[in-house]
């Protein structure tokens, strides 16, 4: 049988399984390139770019869940884009591996596999690669030069990434405030990615939508048997960020009492599994981020002045869409453009009219919901031109009479009810309009009472 041509790169800290995975897709495939190291990924996709990433989701002894694996599944993702991954582990968890194809993973191999299945995995993720490779090539030729997210002409929006550019070579804590929808979490990748922690792990972790009760087991970790359902030794979130990045959103939500827990660790760098005594050396740069009005808080008693201290060395304000105005167009064209290639529309503008009604909008919640807008504006234009009627703008906008203006509170309860009518009570479809997790919802209906 003719080697199809095509590049596979194999990924496992298990010399016997490189062995044995190298041997048989050898057979098949013109170029199987092993690796025993996670670390070594970067260096070989860089130099072969390879069409199927073949890669184990464990690694280190201790990080038995998969998440270092899930981490360099979006690695890849991000910097070599027609590259197809399959994950594999000899874990057989239901739960993972649905996360992982959900996170953009083309299969999932429990090991040991079977050969032919094996095969026939690895020669569809091959197939897939090819056609992605040509669906980039005609987005470089058809895509125009991208803006930034964060390009701007507002002076408050300058004054917020001249921050972002100074602070993000330091270690320095960084708060993020701003409405919902403004780009924290995009704010927060990109000091990241300008960081000389680049190169290590960024982990985001909602607090917003955690658990009280899971709030220690998450972050912290947790020891075999130290409740029902802890069959193995567990890292928390710190660990997993250890040498890179945590990035702590919604931190304004948290209790007192999980307040104090998260303070003795970020003074101390130092985390303790559940259940266990040892304590764990953590070397993680900490950003945090939050709507909540968190200076009123903090007058209020309900959120503690020290951790407020610890998290905010640099405070970057990201200011909401109506605050600048002229950024508006800007950001619709740019995020237009990201839709035309989405969904293979080349052709599509706006209509003067169009972009009038989007100038005039209030953008209540700001990109987030600009984003959505014109989703659903590039999916439902038939011709080359986008019309006013192709917008479907949220019903909810903010109060522009001077005497009574809602409170951020305010404003995001309206804006939960809207998109539950809107749905007819739909979690999921409200929670993906509104640009949150299911559990994050819950929680808003269950603070709002609604």
């Amino acid at each position: 049988m003719r080697k199809k041509e095509a590049t596979v790169l194999i990924v496992d800290d298990d010399a016997d399984v490189l062995f044995a995975a190298r041997v048989w897709l050898k057979r098949f495939f013109t170029k199987v390139l092993i690796s025993e190291s996670a670390q070594k990924i970067k260096g070989i996709v860089q130099e072969n770019e390879p069409d199927v990433v073949l890669l184990d989701m464990n690694y280190r002894k201790g990080f038995e869940d998969g998440r270092e694996g899930l981490y360099w599944l979006e690695y890849l993702q991000e910097v070599q884009p027609e590259t197809v991954v399959v994950l594999m582990t000899g874990f057989g968890d239901v739960a993972l591996a649905v996360e992982s194809l959900k996170k953009g993973a083309f299969d999932f191999v429990l090991k040991p596999w079977d050969n032919d299945k094996l095969y026939a995995t690895v020669n569809a993720a091959v197939d897939l690669a090819r056609k992605n490779k040509k669906v980039i090539q005609w987005e470089k030729i058809n895509q125009p030069p991208k803006l930034d997210y964060f390009e701007s002409k507002s002076a408050v929006m300058k004054t917020a990434m001249n921050l972002a550019e100074r602070v993000s070579p330091t270690d320095a804590t960084v708060l993020i405030l701003g409405e919902n929808g403004t780009g924290k979490f995009v704010m927060a990748q990109q000091i990241y990615r300008q960081s000389q922690r680049n190169n290590s792990p960024f982990v985001h972790v909602d607090l917003g939508s955690l658990n009280e009760n899971l709030f220690e087991s998450e972050l912290f970790g947790y020891a075999k048997g130290t409740f029902t359902g802890a069959e193995k030794d567990t890292a928390g979130r710190f660990e997993l960020a250890n040498g890179g990045t945590i990035f702590l959103d919604e931190i304004g939500n948290l209790s007192l009492p999980l307040q104090a827990k998260l303070l003795t660790v970020l003074q101390n760098q130092k985390v303790n599994r559940l259940g266990e005594t040892k304590e764990r050396k953590v070397d993680v740069r900490i950003i945090c981020a939050t709507n909540a009005p968190i200076y009123q808080r903090v007058n209020e008693g309900t959120f503690r002045q020290d951790l407020l201290f610890k998290i905010n060395t640099m405070e970057i304000t990201i200011p909401p869409l109506r605050e600048r105005k002229e950024d508006i167009l800007p950001m619709a064209e740019y995020l237009l453009q990201k839709f035309k290639t989405k969904y293979r529309k080349p052709d599509l503008y706006l209509s003067q009219t169009t972009k009038t009604e989007i100038e005039n909008y209030n953008w209540p919640g700001n990109v987030r919901e600009m984003e959505n807008v014109l989703e659903r504006a590039v999916i439902l234009a038939d011709k080359n031109e986008i019309h006013a009627h192709h917008l479907h703008f949220s019903q909810f906008e903010i109060q522009q009479n001077t005497n009574e203006r809602l409170t951020l509170e305010e404003m995001e309860k309206e804006m939960v009810q809207q998109s539950l009518r809107r749905n007819q009570g739909n979690i999921s479809k409200a929670a993906d309009e509104l640009g949150i997790t299911r559990a994050a919802l819950y929680r808003r209906i269950e603070k709002f009472n609604l």
